[in-house]
């Protein structure tokens, strides 16, 4: 066990480190749609690449999900094969959002010898994210436009 402030030390260096062995801008908060966001995610069981749709309007985040469910095909036939789609995603807080997402188990964020393969891992899913993302968001964030 590590302290919090171990914790919090390790979780500083992955991310130095990751953002040294891939220098690149990542899209993230940047996607033009309010409360649609990419994420990475890791902890002591797993690595995962995500995208949150979570706007406060339920009807707003049932259409962004249903743009991507209609995309599916797609997502999983060109970029990512092994994605997740889940309409209703429940938080720890009891939260309510829609997530599409990759992931990599038995994974470990405390174990610096696993820190290639989730530094691959997510470089590689949220580069296909973002190629996916550029060439539909004008469709995804089209509200007027029926999947």
């Amino acid at each position: 066990m590590y302290s919090k402030e171990e914790n919090l030390k390790i979780k500083k260096e992955f991310w130095i480190q990751f953002a040294e062995t891939y220098p690149k801008k990542w899209l993230l908060y940047d996607t033009k749609i309010k409360d649609v966001t990419f994420k990475f995610y890791i902890d002591n069981k797993k690595a995962q690449v995500l995208l949150d749709i979570e706007p406060k309007e339920e009807e707003k985040r049932k259409i962004y999900f249903e743009k991507m469910e209609s995309l599916k095909d797609i997502i999983l036939k060109d970029y990512l094969p092994e994605a997740i789609l889940e309409r209703n995603f429940y938080l720890d807080t009891g939260k309510v959002i829609s997530r599409v997402w990759v992931e990599k188990l038995n994974v470990n964020i405390n174990k610096r010898d696993n820190w290639n393969q989730i530094f691959d891992f997510f470089y590689i899913n949220m580069y296909q994210f973002e190629v996916f993302y550029y060439k539909y968001q004008e469709y995804i964030k089209d509200l007027e436009t029926n999947v």
